[in-house]
């Protein structure tokens, strides 16, 4: 076969090749290719709507943690005021139960020295009887009721 004979021979075989290829293989691989466009074009619509959804939730975290760490500062103050206040009520509790004990610890050395005083009356009227007594034993001698009352002032 000449040349010209073979090169025509492989285009026919070329050209029938190209058309069953476009006829055939082609259609598959098209359609296989434009199924995984469309898989991979929804795939970045779904991450980029992810993304738009992640960042809502983020926002949303962002202001319930805000909401949360106010609301926690408010109960923390809010037990500092009340622990405040149960001092402030020990305080005046302890003040008040202090100076009952101190009026009543007044009171009871007002007693005492009341009790004191009668039981030093009584010896005092017990010594000046007796004082007395001896004074009249004796007789009325103006160095004798010295020496008696010397004795009287040094006992007392």
């Amino acid at each position: 076969m000449s040349i010209t004979g073979t090169l025509i021979v492989q285009m026919i075989v070329f050209l029938i090749l190209v058309g069953f290829t476009m006829k055939f293989i082609w259609p598959p691989v098209v359609k296989a290719l434009d199924e995984r466009a469309e898989k991979i074009s929804h795939g970045l619509a779904a991450a980029e709507h992810a993304k738009i959804e992640l960042s809502n939730v983020h926002r949303e975290v962002e202001t319930r943690l805000a909401a949360t760490r106010s609301e926690s500062a408010a109960v923390l103050a809010d037990a500092e005021r009340r622990a405040q206040q149960i001092i402030d009520e020990a305080k005046s509790r302890a003040v008040v139960e202090g100076q009952r004990i101190v009026d009543s610890a007044r009171a009871e050395a007002m007693q005492q020295a009341v009790k004191v005083r009668e039981a030093l009356r009584e010896e005092v009227a017990v010594l000046a009887v007796k004082g007395a007594e001896q004074i009249l034993r004796k007789e009325v001698n103006a160095q004798v009721h010295a020496d008696l009352l010397s004795r009287l002032k040094t006992e007392l």
